[in-house]
C-alpha cells in the first residue's frame, strides 16, 4: 500500500550546474518522507524522546529515473516492503506530479536502536503490527 509521504517544489537553489535537483535535495526529501512514514507507524518524536529508542538507516539504494527541473512540482509515495524483528525495509518512489513521470525511487533498510546502548531492538509490537499491516495490503 502506497502513502503519499512528502509534497513539495524544487526550488531554483536545489539545482546544480547541470540545471537539474541536484543529488542531495532527492536525499533531503527522501529523509522527509522517511520520518513521515515513521510517524505513521508510531515512531513519532514523542515516541523517540520517551522510549528512548529509534530508528538508523543502515542502507540506501537509489535510482534515478527522470531529471527534476526548478518549479517541477514533487511527490514523495512509501510503502513497507519487509518486517523483520528489527528491522524495516521500505521504498519511496519520488514523481514529478505535472508529468505523472518517476524522477527517482530510493528503498531504505532500517534498523529499530536503543539510543542508549546504540544497539538493535526489537520493534515494539504496536510498531511492528502497523508495519505488518502495510505489507499485508501491498499488492503482490
Amino acid at each position: 500500500m502506497q502513502t503519499v509521504t512528502y509534497k513539495g517544489v524544487v526550488y531554483p537553489w536545489e539545482c546544480d550546474q547541470m540545471g537539474h535537483m541536484n543529488v542531495m535535495w532527492y536525499t533531503g526529501k527522501f529523509d522527509q518522507a522517511t520520518w513521515s512514514l515513521l510517524a505513521e507507524l508510531g515512531i513519532t518524536r514523542s515516541y523517540i524522546e520517551e522510549q528512548q529508542c529509534g530508528m538508523a538507516a543502515v542502507q540506501q539504494n537509489t535510482s534515478y529515473k527522470q531529471e527534476l527541473l526548478a518549479g517541477d512540482v514533487v511527490e514523495v509515495r512509501s510503502e513497507i516492503l519487509e518486517v523483520r524483528e528489527k528491522v524495516i525495509r521500505f521504498q519511496h518512489e519520488m514523481r514529478n506530479v505535472q508529468m505523472n513521470q518517476v524522477a527517482a525511487v530510493t528503498e531504505l533498510t532500517g534498523v529499530h536502536m536503543d539510543r542508549r546502548t546504540r544497539k538493535s531492538c526489537p520493534l515494539p509490537k504496536s510498531i511492528r503490527a502497523a508495519a505488518e499491516a502495510r505489507l499485508q495490503n501491498r499488492p503482490r
